[in-house]
């Protein structure tokens, strides 16, 4: 049996605790980078089929759903997803929308204090038009290598995406420059979380990936709580 969408695949809500779950849920039938294969989470286990419990099997990549990019992902001997810091991604962050209908570009950041070690998230039109539909959307809003470099310039730590990737898939080429300014630059980046209900502003952040031994990415549960 199949587990495809169901609850919570809509916009982030708060929890009665405060948190905001901003995760992909896993499902097959989700969104998935068009290279890679298709997500399949299927029960190989029914109690109701004479077995002894219900189990679900996972046929995933690691970079399925809401997950943070190590290093080795672009960078031959980077470091791995199981070499990541506990703390790079619990702690304060920012939620900073972008307005533009292209991508993220320096000009739109420079009003913005940013501080050396800043965790920032960007929800843009992504989480607006994106998440209508599980098909793959192949023109979404990317980190530019300009905004890419103005943001390693700041010296923030993390950076996180309301899409797939913090690069364009239109531009193999932007696409490349941008993981790699942030990966040449200690940046850890976090890519497929739902901001679609959530407000700019500062929030606590707990991320985690799956500890896959020398993985280039993980699946992650992302959750955060206004500040």
């Amino acid at each position: 049996m199949n587990i495809t969408k169901g609850s919570g695949s809509g916009k982030s809500k708060p929890a009665k605790s405060g948190w905001i779950d901003i995760s992909w849920p896993l499902y097959t039938g989700m969104r998935y980078w068009p290279e890679n294969k298709p997500p399949k989470i299927e029960f190989f286990e029914l109690r109701s089929k004479g077995g002894h419990t219900d189990c679900i099997g996972l046929d995933i990549i690691s970079h399925t759903g809401t997950h943070i990019d190590a290093p080795l992902h672009f960078i031959p001997d980077g470091a791995t997803i199981d070499t990541m810091p506990l703390d790079a991604l619990i702690g304060p962050a920012r939620v900073i929308e972008s307005k533009d209908a292209e991508s993220i570009k320096a000009e739109e950041l420079v009003p913005y204090d940013f501080q050396p070690g800043e965790r920032v998230l960007f929800k843009t039109q992504n989480s607006l038009k994106c998440y209508k539909t599980d098909d793959f959307i192949k023109d979404y809003i990317y980190i530019s290598p300009e905004a890419a470099h103005f943001l390693v310039d700041k010296k923030i730590s993390v950076v996180g995406i309301d899409y797939i990737a913090v690069g364009s898939r239109l531009y193999r080429d932007k696409n490349v420059e941008t993981h790699m300014t942030f990966f040449k630059n200690g940046v850890w980046i976090l890519e497929a979380i739902n901001l679609s209900g959530v407000k700019p502003g500062p929030y606590e952040l707990i991320c985690l990936p799956l500890r896959v031994r020398n993985g280039d990415a993980a699946p992650a549960r992302a959750i955060i709580k206004p500040i």
